[in-house]
């Protein structure tokens, strides 16, 4: 462990506190008033995929950039449903183009979301999540099966995907091993909405239909059993995690450029140097 920091050190410090803490609150405040505001037009462009369609339709050739960054703002803004965009995708483009501008948008803000955490901190995640939701996280994140078990929240139906891409921020792993475990675990997902939407598209009313059964039947039996399959993932990652030695008093405080494995981030490295 380094020295505290002290002087302009200490100060700068302090600001990195108070911005991770009023970052979101300010980022949600900003996003409200922007709902407010265009409130009936966001509902009129998200309230179905035909209305979506027109919408990006609009745009001309821009079409492809403008889904792409709808996916990629459904993932930052987590309230915003993402199955809807999807099933979109497939309606607009077709199943191969509307799976690849999915994955890229979806990448492309589940990249965003995985900086902003680990630039700003468990103060910033703190504020947008609850601690016993962070505090569950947790003992996934620090343990040795920590890919595992995130390969399987993100496949599991009924399980909220953007949450954990904030909270992976927060742990040591890699950008490109997140993206490439996220990508893989919500790919199925993905493409049934792709491929419902096209079936839609198509006038396969029956075919949509039953991948649309499918996909409720998947939805609900994960959100009824959430808590089982979360207990038994946790199970997964404790049996290799419990060997492990406990971690020190030192690592449960945080601040805002390190993760809750107690690790300094990537924006935190040059700073542990100086000290």
């Amino acid at each position: 462990m380094g020295k505290k920091p002290t002087g302009r050190k200490a100060e700068k410090q302090k600001g990195k506190n108070i911005i991770s803490i009023i970052a979101f609150p300010l980022l949600f405040v900003l996003i409200f008033l922007f709902v407010f505001i265009f409130h009936r037009q966001l509902w009129e462009i998200f309230s179905s995929p035909d209305k979506l369609k027109r919408w990006v339709i609009s745009g001309g050739i821009l079409s492809p950039l403008l889904f792409i960054g709808l996916q990629a703002l459904q993932v930052i803004v987590f309230i915003i449903p993402g199955e809807v965009p999807q099933i979109a995708g497939g309606y607009l483009f077709g199943i191969p183009d509307g799976i690849l501008l999915s994955v890229v948008g979806i990448a492309i803000g589940s990249t965003l979301s995985f900086y902003l955490s680990r630039i700003l901190g468990i103060p910033f995640v703190r504020s947008i999540f609850k601690p016993r939701q962070v505090e569950k996280m947790e003992k996934l994140i620090v343990s040795p099966r920590s890919k595992l078990a995130f390969f399987l929240l993100f496949l599991i139906p009924g399980i909220p995907k953007d949450i954990l891409c904030y909270i992976a921020g927060l742990s040591p792993m890699k950008i490109l091993i997140f993206l490439l475990i996220s990508t893989t675990g919500r790919l199925p997902g993905i493409i049934g909405s792709v491929m419902m939407g096209d079936a839609a598209a198509g006038k396969q009313w029956v075919f949509a239909g039953i991948i649309f059964t499918i996909a409720v039947v998947l939805f609900f039996i994960g959100f009824l059993f959430r808590e089982k399959l979360e207990l038994w993932i946790a199970s997964l990652s404790q049996n290799t995690a419990a060997k492990q030695p406990a971690k020190s008093k030192d690592t449960e405080k945080c601040g805002p450029n390190q993760n809750i494995s107690g690790q300094k981030s990537e924006k935190g490295k040059d700073y542990q140097d100086q000290v």
